[in-house]
């Protein structure tokens, strides 16, 4: 059970990074240069939202990834726009721009792509959920550890 437990962890880790890859060659063929994987599952994040950075940095992990730092080419690349608070001149906003609404519309439709070839793939729906439930309990377990100190 140790080696399936440690396994299963490094298996997580290469699953990103698979996801990853896949999100670029999706870019790449849609001859897509000016955004790169990580910063693509950024924009996916926000959606339709508008949200503050902190808000952004809070809601997904991207694994070694300067948030802020991407934000901002998101900004440059015209994918984001960016306001200041109305109401605290410290926090700003940021919201899909036209491009980046665009983009969205593509990572969302690769999604459904997904999703429809995975029960012909043999992965059933049922599978899905569960393994997402089980995820979630690791999260848990994994966030509990690391609130408390080790001897738990």
């Amino acid at each position: 059970m140790e080696n399936q437990y440690f396994e299963m962890v490094m298996l997580i880790e290469r699953l990103h990074r698979l996801f990853l890859d896949v999100v670029k060659a999706e870019l790449d063929q849609q001859n897509i240069i000016d955004i790169n994987n990580v910063q693509s599952l950024i924009l996916y994040n926000i959606g339709p939202n508008k949200m503050s950075v902190g808000e952004v940095s809070n809601r997904g992990f991207y694994l070694g990834s300067n948030v802020t730092y991407n934000l901002k080419k998101l900004v440059e690349n015209d994918y984001l726009i960016q306001e200041q608070s109305a109401h605290d001149k410290r926090s700003s906003h940021i919201r899909l721009s036209k491009k980046g609404a665009a983009l969205y519309e593509k990572l969302v439709k690769m999604v459904e792509r997904h999703l429809a070839n995975l029960d012909r793939n043999g992965i059933k729906e049922d599978q899905i959920k569960a393994m997402y439930k089980t995820m979630q309990q690791l999260e848990s377990f994994w966030s509990f550890i690391t609130s408390r100190d080790l001897r738990y």
